[in-house]
């Protein structure tokens, strides 16, 4: 099942204001339950966090910057 230019337009827009948020509070909130690593290691574990939640929804975000490619063409 494929996602149609628009939707796909209107789920990252979801992902990105309401998941992105709820995804950051759980990295912090999971992160804050140990000891504090040194500032190295706590980088690297945002950073290896913050690349991992876009794998999923990779198919999502492809070509939604592009021009409507089901669109008519402007003459």
């Amino acid at each position: 099942m494929t996602l149609s230019y628009k939707s796909r337009r209107r789920w990252s827009l979801v992902i990105l204001l309401v998941g992105l948020p709820l995804y950051i509070m759980a990295a912090v909130t999971v992160v804050g339950w140990f000891d504090r690593p040194s500032i190295l290691v706590e980088f690297l574990i945002y950073a290896a966090l913050g690349v991992l939640w876009a794998l999923p929804f990779k198919f999502v975000f492809k070509g939604v910057g592009q021009a409507d490619p089901d669109a008519p063409p402007e003459e």
